[in-house]
Parts: C-alpha cells; structure tokens; sequence
C-alpha cells in the first residue's frame, strides 16, 4: 500500500516526466524492437503469432518517435527456458550491441516464466540503459518507482531484496516531501557549513558569486565572464585562480544561491547494482524554498534563468553555419537585436576599409551570404551613426516621453492579472492531480492485497490515467504562459531600473544599458529605423546620412 505523505508548506514537488516527455528531451528517434512468442505450433496460436507481429510492426512504424529495431519472434517455444529461444536470445545480443533503446512485449509471460531468467535479463538491460514495456502490465522497466513494479516482483517468488529496496526508497522520498536536506556544498562558492549542519555565507566568496550573475545580466557570455574572473584573480571554492565556463555555468544555475533546495537530482538505479544515476525526470524532484541564507535575491535569479533560457533558444543566423543551433553574441548588443526590416534576418558587424581606414558597419546578413537574391534592398548603416541614432532615440523617450512610463505600468499589470487568474485555475488542477494519485494508490492496494484481480480495474486505471494526461497537459500550457509573463516582467522591471540610472542626458553609446532597454531594432531603410522598447513602446528614428 502507497502511503499519503504530506508535504512541507515550503516545498514543491517537481513531478517525474512521462515516456513521452522523456522521449522528446532525446535528440534521435528511439530504436524500439518487439519481441513476440507463442508456446504451441497448432493452428490457433500460429494465427495470434502472426497478430502479434503486424501489430508491433504497425505500432512501430505509427510512431514519429520510434524506429524499426527488428520484430524478433520465436513460435512453438516454452518460455521456461530461454537458452532454446532463438530470436530471443538475437534480441538481447543485439541490445548487447547497444542497436536497441526500448523493447516491446506483450506480457511478463510472453518475455520469461523463468524468476531466474526473467529478473537477470530485466536487470542486464536496465544496466545498459535498455527499457522493456510490458503492456498488459503497464510496466517500463526503467521507471521502477512505479507501484505496478510490486505486480510484477509479487509475481515470482523472489520478491524480498526488491520489497525491502522499495520501504528504502518510500522512506527517504518521505524524508524530502518533508523538507528534510541533507546539505553537499563541499563544491559550492560562497558557502561553509556549520556545527547546527546548516550552511552559512563567506561574505567575501559570495560577492564573487554576485559578480558573476551582475556581469551575466549585463550581457557578457559566460567565457567572457571566465575571462574577467580570471584576469582579476578570483579564487574559485577549489582556490583555484582558473575559471571556464563550465565554472560560471555551475554558479548560474545553482538554486543553492538563492536560498532554495532541490533534492533527490540523482537515485539509485536498483538494489541489485546500488548504481547511482542522473535523475532526468525518471523520478520526481522536491524544490525546497527558502531553505538556508540566499547570497542572491530571488528576482535576480529567476532573471538569470529566464536569460539562461532566451541565449539558449538563439538559432543560426547564417545559412552557412554548420548547425542549426546558433550562438549567443556578446561582444555586440546589436547583434541580438538589430533585424532587417525587409527580410526579417539579423544584421551582423562588418570592418570595410575606406581609403586606408577601417570602416565598422552594420549589413543583413541574408546579403552578406546570398548577395541580392533573397534581401534586395537592405541598406548597410554606419555604425557612429547607428549608435547616435540610439543614443537620441533613448535621451529623447527618457527625457521627454511620459508614455514609456505609462505603457511599462500597463503591461506590467496586465501581467500581474493574468498571473492572478492563472494561479487559481493551477491550484485546482493539481488538486485534483492529487486526488487521481490517491485513488489510483487505492486501486493499486486492492490489487497486491489479492482482494481483486488487476485484469478488473484495467478500465478504472486507463480513465484515471486519462484524466491525469489531459490535466497534466493543461498544467504544463499554464506553467509555459507563466514563462512568457515572467520574461516580460523581468524585461520591463530591468529597462526600468535601467532607466533609474541615467537622470542626466546620455551622451555615450552603451550596449548594456542597450542589451536592458531595447528589445529589438528594425531597420526600415538607410536614414530610419524602428527602435522597440522593453515593454512594447516603438518609436521611428532617423538615421543621419
């Protein structure tokens, strides 16, 4: 029976993924093979050998997710022992091979009757990170937290080690719905831990750490950031003097700074090996809030991941580049924002030279790669007076133009409703999340209790599981729309604060206060463009010829 645990008022549970969200974090389709038998060569049983391999052939090739790894079958073969299987034994060498990533069957009985056979095969796959999907038992062997795993362990007589590794697991899960941390921070700047086993701040450590996200905030990349850590000689936690950045991304998305905790990120894979791995969603994570001193406030943090996420998502911005995936371009704000306005390409920085002097300007890069066959009539702009232009369009919306200010506090608003709005219809979606996971807990200790026979609830758990999709998918769209607003929230308080910088006139071109103001630029001909302002407000400026 699963037991109901509450949890802490100050803990989230990060739920564990689907299959199928498992499955789209994978750049490649999954190589999925089925394997089917039958025990007898009579007439009746040839016919459902030959069902059993349309259909997984049909199932296979249905899926945009899957690719054909082989349909291995064996007919007329007992499965109590499966040296004599054939096609079976071809399977497991080729899964040996790694030219497998999921198997398919039908049933427990269908792969092994055998407790020896069965649970050495389970466990050789599972090793190679190989999954078996017994359907009619609704089991995957790689997510063993699953109760239904209880039916399959409670269906061999060698069920001990696996009941005691699972009162194991219960009871440290419950420990994390409880808010339970057990601190590792011998890796972590800015931080020692104390006699009471709580950690407690180095001051001079952890103005490193704010360093690292003010920098990061403003627009330098992470190995430009390794680079001025360096120069300065800061010391890591290691006291090592040498930063990459791989260093500073580990600081970057590190909830410990901002006082939170997440725990279970890793488990034990099984009993059997005690082989600990990655949790990268098979498992759930608990999100503790609030948990130990924050080095970095809140809004500071979650601005970093959202920026995290935007310098992640850039694509290619050249036809000639070798991946589809671009890469953030620090050295020069313009790079992130300027477009062309006929083709919709980003502009890039050019050095002509001009009569024996170097001459930096700005052309689309659709042209600089194709000539004049897809963008005809895109204009390349001096870059002095690019920037003077911005610099006048800013002076000129700080200085003078109320409606900046007003717009930033309308859709700053707008934002805060739809938050309000979205978070009650949240709470009841994960309220009744709850209920399904309860009365599936309920359903599921009818059956190992032997009061009923799963085969009769089948239909009570395929609607609960239904249900429990449908609902997740609408939790998943609210939680993206939270997202959205939080990235304009964010955009608009930091060109805000910006803004609070500057009271006197700006006379000088800066790409930071650029990078936290202007959300894009559009380039309309060769004397105007359209500059966008965080917020939303636009404003045409002309460029001087």
């Amino acid at each position: 029976m699963s037991a109901t645990i509450r949890t802490a008022s100050n803990v989230k549970v990060i739920p564990a993924k689907t299959q199928a969200e498992l499955k789209n974090t994978k750049y490649k389709q999954l190589r999925v093979a089925a394997y089917c038998r039958v025990s007898t060569d009579n007439e009746e049983q040839q016919n459902s050998y030959n069902v059993q391999i349309d259909y997984y052939t049909n199932l296979i090739n249905s899926n945009p997710d899957w690719t054909m790894a082989g349909i291995f079958a064996d007919e007329g073969i007992s499965g109590t022992q499966t040296k004599n299987r054939k096609e079976f034994n071809k399977m497991i060498r080729k899964c040996q091979q790694k030219k497998i990533d999921l198997v398919l069957c039908k049933s427990i009985s269908r792969f092994a009757r055998n407790t020896v056979d069965c649970l050495e095969y389970i466990r050789q796959l599972r090793q190679l990170g190989i999954g078996v999907m017994f359907e009619k038992e609704n089991i995957n062997t790689l997510v063993m937290n699953s109760e239904f795993i209880v039916s399959l362990y409670g269906s061999f007589a060698q069920a001990e080690s696996e009941s005691i590794s699972k009162n194991v697991s219960w009871g440290i899960e419950k420990s994390f719905k409880e808010g339970k941390v057990k601190y590792v921070m011998h890796q972590t700047l800015g931080y020692r831990m104390g006699d009471d086993g709580k950690p407690y701040i180095i001051e001079e450590e952890a103005e490193i750490v704010r360093r690292v996200y003010r920098m990061f905030l403003d627009g330098l990349s992470m190995e430009r950031i390794a680079e001025v850590m360096q120069a300065h000689g800061a010391a890591r936690r290691s006291g090592s003097t040498t930063w990459n950045r791989s260093n500073v991304n580990y600081i970057l998305k590190n909830e410990k700074y901002v006082g939170d905790a997440i725990l279970q990120k890793s488990y034990t894979l099984d009993c059997i090996t005690h082989k600990r791995v990655k949790n990268n969603g098979e498992k759930n994570k608990y999100i503790l809030h609030d948990c130990h001193p924050a080095i970095i406030d809140r809004d500071t943090y979650n601005r970093t991941q959202q920026e995290l996420a935007k310098r992640n998502a850039i694509k290619k911005r050249s036809d000639k580049a070798v991946t589809e995936q671009g890469r953030y371009a620090s050295k020069y704000a313009l790079s992130d924002i300027m477009i062309c306005g006929e083709c919709g390409t980003p502009y890039r920085r050019v050095v002509w030279n001009s009569h024996g002097k170097k001459l930096p300007v700005w052309r689309c890069i659709n042209r600089i790669d194709h000539g004049t066959k897809y963008c005809k009539c895109s204009p390349s702009i001096n870059e002095e007076k690019l920037h003077q232009t911005i610099i006048s369009a800013m002076n000129d919306v700080y200085m003078q133009n109320t409606a900046f200010l007003q717009r930033m506090g309308e859709n700053i608003s707008v934002v805060m409703n739809d938050e309000d709005k979205n978070g009650v219809e949240k709470l009841k979606i994960e309220k009744r999340l709850a209920e399904i996971d309860k009365a599936r807990d309920d359903l599921i200790h009818l059956v190992t209790s032997g009061s009923v026979e799963e085969d009769s609830l089948d239909k009570e758990f395929e609607t609960l599981n239904d249900e429990e999709g449908y609902l997740k998918t609408q939790l998943e769209s609210i939680e993206g729309q939270a997202v959205k607003r939080d990235e304009v929230r964010y955009s608009i308080i930091s060109a805000v604060e910006e803004l609070g910088q500057y009271q006197m006139h700006k006379e000088e071109y800066d790409d930071i206060a650029v990078r936290k103001v202007i959300e894009c630029i559009r380039v309309l001909s060769k004397t105007e463009i359209q500059i966008i302002f965080k917020g939303g407000f636009e404003v045409n400026a002309a460029v001087a010829k």
